[in-house]
């Protein structure tokens, strides 16, 4: 399921056009500023209907314009074309020209998976951060799982408001609130131990491909992803109960302190926490090899390659790394790299490379 072509209007900086991308490896290259970011978040847009930087969909507008829109043409799938418009703050996509209406939908055409900067988050940042990786990974391949995290959430929102607005009360205030929690939190429990249950095993099968990944490029065996849940118990009933014994502090603080929500993630060398304690570099490579590992894993489960987006990825390794993290790339379907014009490329390029020079917006061969 490769990309043909990339069609933008009024996208960021890039030119209204559409632009050939029909090669196994696609490199871009150009200054700072020019463009080549952009270029992978448009196609990261087809795939996702958002933005790998996290910014609203009216940041997307360029300059000076009201609406914007990307489209793919796709290779080697059941579908034809992606179109995602943004128009008067309103995003539509449409799959082969008819209108889907969840996001969902886009992450069985063209699964992409992106390497970048801000990946660094996922190991030094904050929890939040690592549960939406983890959550990403699992959700590329079961939608069952999104479903369930979606519905956790909807009710979790619902229970917030509840505690948010009973906050400080006692007596016959405090009473009004309890009948409402006791319909809640058995929908709160049932949703959320489904959600533990699969980022345990997700946690475990993630760590056994990640771990000699890291030793294999950076030479430190032991490396292992550790999963810590909010919640005590293993049943229905145990969170049940779990929650009805700290209702009272979710009560006084007007929200909900357990749950998915608050879960964690570690890394772990043996019995000791490793990435706070680990070099710049160690972190780095941490976090790269997290994507290595996101992009076998949905291989393995879901038996076809994703898309890779490496947005000057390579720029922070040294050359042994360098060399290392490239022997252990994962099998893909396409990949885009971006890089500088001083960058070597020979080392890197194939005899079906496509080259792009992006200067303002624009691709050039």
């Amino acid at each position: 399921m490769p990309f043909l072509s990339l069609r933008t209007s009024g996208f960021r900086n890039l030119a209204d056009t559409e632009s050939d991308i029909r090669g196994k490896d696609v490199f871009l290259i150009g200054e700072n500023g020019q463009g080549k970011t952009n270029f992978l978040e448009a196609l990261y847009f087809c795939s996702y209907a958002s933005s790998f930087r996290g910014v609203r969909d009216s940041e997307l507008v360029r300059t000076g314009e009201k609406d914007c829109s990307v489209s793919v043409a796709l290779g080697g799938s059941l579908y034809d074309r992606i179109l995602v418009k943004v128009e008067n703050n309103k995003k539509t996509v449409e799959i082969d020209g008819k209108r889907t209406e969840d996001r969902k939908d886009l992450l069985s055409v063209a699964p992409c998976i992106v390497f970048c900067h801000d990946d660094m988050e996922f190991v030094s940042g904050s929890p939040e951060r690592r549960r939406w990786f983890f959550d990403q990974c699992q959700s590329l391949y079961d939608p069952v799982y999104l479903d369930d995290l979606r519905k956790y959430r909807r009710v979790l929102k619902t229970r917030n408001a509840v505690l948010k607005e009973d906050r400080g009360f006692s007596g016959s205030s405090r009473s009004a609130v309890l009948p409402l929690l006791d319909t809640l939190d058995p929908q709160l429990a049932a949703y959320g131990l489904r959600i533990m249950q699969k980022r345990e095993e997700s946690a475990r099968y993630f760590s056994e491909i990640f771990s000699p990944l890291y030793e294999e490029v950076s030479g430190i065996g032991g490396i292992a992803i550790r999963y810590v849940p909010s919640w005590k118990g293993e049943t229905a009933a145990g969170v049940e109960a779990f929650l009805t014994e700290r209702r009272e502090g979710d009560i006084s603080s007007g929200t909900s302190l357990y749950g998915p929500h608050r879960d964690r993630y570690s890394f772990t060398c043996g019995s000791m926490e490793f990435a706070g304690k680990a070099s710049t570099g160690q972190r780095r490579l941490l976090a790269l090899l997290l994507r290595i590992a996101e992009a076998r894993r949905f291989s393995q489960m879901d038996g076809k390659n994703p898309i890779l987006l490496l947005d000057d990825v390579l720029l922070e390794l040294d050359p042994q790394k360098r060399r290392k993290f490239l022997s252990v790339m994962p099998d893909y379907d396409q990949a885009f790299y971006t890089f500088l014009p001083e960058e070597r490329i020979d080392r890197y390029n194939k005899p079906d490379t496509l080259v792009y020079t992006v200067s303002a917006g624009c691709l050039l061969k």
